[in-house]
């Protein structure tokens, strides 16, 4: 064997003992309970997100009523000088 291949079954030894040590150290309680942790700190994020996207779109909501009631008077209003406009043309 020359020196190459033994090399690459260094490296390959390597792997494998690290992998096993890795899983090893992954799958362990203390492990778990990060990962319990983490998860836990996501699902409160994740409700934080939603109330605030909830809070948006109630704003965004009344935001559109308030608008379209707007709309509606000005166009009401638009309509009140035209018929003005209309009976001083016929006076």
């Amino acid at each position: 064997m020359d020196i190459f291949s033994m090399k690459k079954l260094g490296i390959f030894a390597g792997g494998v003992l690290f992998g096993t040590a890795g899983i090893k150290i992954l799958s362990s309680k203390d492990a778990k309970k990060v990962y319990t942790n983490c998860t836990a700190a996501v699902l409160r994020a994740k409700d934080c997100v939603m109330k605030t996207a909830t809070t948006v779109q109630e704003n965004a909501e009344d935001i559109l009523a308030e608008a379209k009631q707007i709309n509606e008077e000005r166009a009401a209003q638009e309509a009140a000088c035209v018929q003005e406009e209309e009976k001083a043309v016929e006076a």
